[in-house]
């Protein structure tokens, strides 16, 4: 193993290190301090509005897999599906999801169920919900994805996964619709269609918090404290990085890196 495969067990280790470190810390403070999202705020509002209202949320896992870097945003998507079964129990109509991959459609699945038994929500409201596969190409995709969103009974979508240009399709007809759309993935040029086409944008990390701020588990608020130390240490290895390649080191950590005497 290269010394670029040993730095990134150790960067994974030290991450799950202090995640852990952070939780036993934040279980024993009742303090959560956490920057304004408003995104997360309105879709607290989006969710309370549809349980009024008798009309459901629509959550879009996106198409990407499941044993690749892509499955990240998907997995955040699965969290925040969770959450929402859970905030939106008391309502007449359970979340839908869609996807376009079929391991992740099985997850989808999975996690409804699971949290619908969990709280104990009626049969005839679990089996009407929906984690279905719409399509495993991304035109498919999107067309079945539409479908969701154009549905009368749908009033917020929430797409979060990997996508392609095609969530300028999506999140067009969310707007369409006039309906609460929040939209993050971790593909940048679908961010930057995100971010001139959908109401509520969620750039870089703020799709990953998801989870703290829809109150998933302390663990959750504990990795956003782990991110800002990583930043930091991240931030300050650049500068070391500058410095020693200014004092002349520059090809010999180069060499050091991909592993050559």
């Amino acid at each position: 193993m290269t010394i670029t495969g040993v730095i990134g067990l150790l960067i994974v280790a030290s991450f799950f290190g202090l995640m852990i470190i952070f939780n036993i810390v934040r279980n024993n403070s009742t303090e959560v301090n956490l920057r304004t999202i408003p995104a997360y705020t309105k879709l607290k509002r989006a969710i309370g509005l549809a349980v009024e209202d008798g009309k459901q949320i629509h959550v879009s896992l996106g198409r990407g897999g499941v044993t690749s870097p892509q499955s990240a945003s998907a997995f955040v998507g699965l969290s925040m599906l969770e959450r929402v079964i859970r905030i939106a129990s008391a309502g007449d109509l359970p979340p839908v999801a869609t996807t376009g991959n079929a391991a992740l459609s099985i997850l989808a699945q999975d996690t409804i169920r699971g949290t619908s038994g969990e709280i104990d929500l009626k049969k005839t409201k679990v089996s009407s919900a929906g984690g279905g596969l719409v399509g495993l190409t991304p035109f498919s995709y999107a067309v079945g994805t539409m479908s969701a969103i154009r549905s009368d009974t749908v009033s917020a979508n929430i797409l979060a996964g990997w996508y392609g240009n095609e969530i300028i399709w999506l999140t067009t007809a969310g707007e369409r619709q006039s309906s609460f759309t929040m939209a993050g993935t971790a593909h940048l040029p679908a961010q930057a269609v995100m971010y001139s086409s959908v109401e509520e944008p969620l750039i870089g990390e703020e799709l990953f918090a998801g989870g703290a701020y829809l109150d998933a588990g302390s663990m959750h608020e504990a990795s956003l404290n782990a991110q800002d130390v990583f930043r930091w240490v991240l931030v300050g290895g650049i500068l070391i990085g500058i410095l020693l390649k200014l004092a002349g080191f520059g090809q010999l950590i180069q060499n050091l890196l991909v592993g050559t005497p």
